[in-house]
């Protein structure tokens, strides 16, 4: 007990006086897994409002497939990503493996397979009044679109931020595609296993700390998207 209590004041002072390793641990997380949500996020809405509102052969056997997918292993993701960009692989000649370009890569096929069958879910059980309104009115397409998503923009802003809380605490894609290279590829999760495994548990609290912090504020931050939601 004293041995963890020594570990964790430990890992207070790291945060504190700002050790640089770590807060560049830290800084590679945001970095990766925020521009794998900005790509990933619009991306899996738009595709996720066409299984809502449009119909197409074969619509009903993709939402399954995708469904399906969602709670596919990170480390599944990860192995085929390492394929693709692996020197043999089909993108092998781009010497993208062990980057933070693999690792958003990878981060962004977790995302998107998270995202569009949530919001899929948010759009198909909306009314489609407001679709329907916008299109008699004349409004094209894509503005019609817009106006849906307008009005849904607090549940689909919490799929977003949930996909976000998913990617930032994964561990397999970001190891197997990342490679886990000091102060380049090792971000939160790859830090604490590696800390833990070396028996350093001083940085691995620090950044278990953080990850808590993010996960508490992220929840209350979607349990007030939700109230909103539920009062419109």
């Amino acid at each position: 007990m004293d041995g963890l209590g020594e570990a964790t004041l430990r890992a207070l002072y790291l945060l504190i006086e700002g050790d640089g390793a770590l807060w560049n641990i830290i800084g590679v997380s945001f970095s990766v897994s925020g521009g794998a949500i900005l790509i990933s996020a619009p991306v899996a809405m738009v595709l996720a409002f066409l299984l809502a509102y449009v119909s197409f052969p074969g619509r009903r056997p993709l939402i399954s497939t995708l469904q399906s997918l969602q709670s596919i292993p990170t480390v599944v993701v990860g192995l085929l990503v390492y394929m693709l960009l692996s020197r043999r692989g089909l993108f092998g000649d781009l010497h993208l493996l062990f980057t933070q370009t693999a690792m958003v890569i990878g981060q962004i096929v977790i995302a998107f397979l998270f995202v569009v069958p949530m919001a899929h879910g948010v759009l198909a059980a909306a009314d489609r009044r407001a679709w329907e309104t916008a299109r008699t009115l004349g409004a094209a397409p894509w503005r019609a679109m817009l106006t849906v998503m307008t009005e849904l923009r607090f549940g689909l802003l919490a799929v977003a931020i949930a996909a976000f809380a998913r990617i930032i605490t994964e561990v397999g894609t970001s190891i197997m595609v990342g490679g886990n290279i000091e102060s380049f590829t090792r971000n939160i999760p790859t830090a604490i296993a590696l800390e833990t495994n070396k028996g350093e548990f001083a940085q691995g609290i620090a950044l278990g700390l953080v990850l808590l912090v993010l996960a508490l504020l992220l929840n209350v931050l979607l349990g007030q998207l939700q109230g909103k939601g539920e009062m419109r």
